[in-house]
């Protein structure tokens, strides 16, 4: 299902879930550090570069674009963190590890609005992301425990009303996601 917004199309998966895609952008193999960018809606608030999907868009080549649009860096894309539910929202995104390679001086968000970007110490970024995207921050939660299953499938973490994930293997969310 496809859904037309001013100046994108959103793209929803069978169960009405709207399909986005982002990226944990970080500094270098290490992941010590990770950039954020300034939100869109709230500029001194900071969250993890993604967005929405585009009709037909795999949802590794969407986390690039996204990163590349808000973020302005380029990089490796490394392996799929999670695919994050969240119910109250009714998103589901996929998180990749992104290693950056390089760093854009203008880039589309920060010419069209203004979007800034900075380097946080991992901690130092779970902190700020519970302010103000709670859910972002579980990403660093599954990104330590290594949500990936033995045979490389990746886990879904549901977020319910309380803002707590719930993980579990899921192929046939996976599957029909995409």
């Amino acid at each position: 299902m496809m859904k037309l917004k001013s100046n994108q199309t959103r793209t929803y998966d069978g169960d009405g879930y709207k399909k986005r895609a982002a990226c944990l952008c970080f500094r270098s193999d290490s992941e010590e550090e990770v950039l954020l960018v300034s939100s869109s809606r709230h500029p001194d608030k900071w969250i993890v570069p993604g967005g929405g999907m585009e009709p037909e868009e795999e949802s590794s080549v969407a986390a690039a674009r996204e990163v590349c649009e808000e973020a302005g860096v380029m990089g490796t894309l490394g392996r799929l963190v999670g695919v994050f539910e969240n119910q109250e929202r009714k998103h589901r995104t996929y998180v990749y590890v992104l290693i950056v390679t390089e760093l854009l001086e203008d880039w589309e968000d920060s010419v069209n609005i203004g979007r800034k970007r900075e380097w946080f110490k991992i901690d130092d970024a779970i902190r700020v992301l519970r302010c103000h995207k709670p859910v972002q921050a579980t990403y660093f939660e599954a990104l330590r425990e290594s949500c990936l299953s033995s045979n490389g499938t990746p886990l879904v973490a549901t977020i319910s009303g309380d803002l707590s994930p719930t993980y579990s293997i899921n192929q046939s969310s996976v599957s029909d996601i995409r």
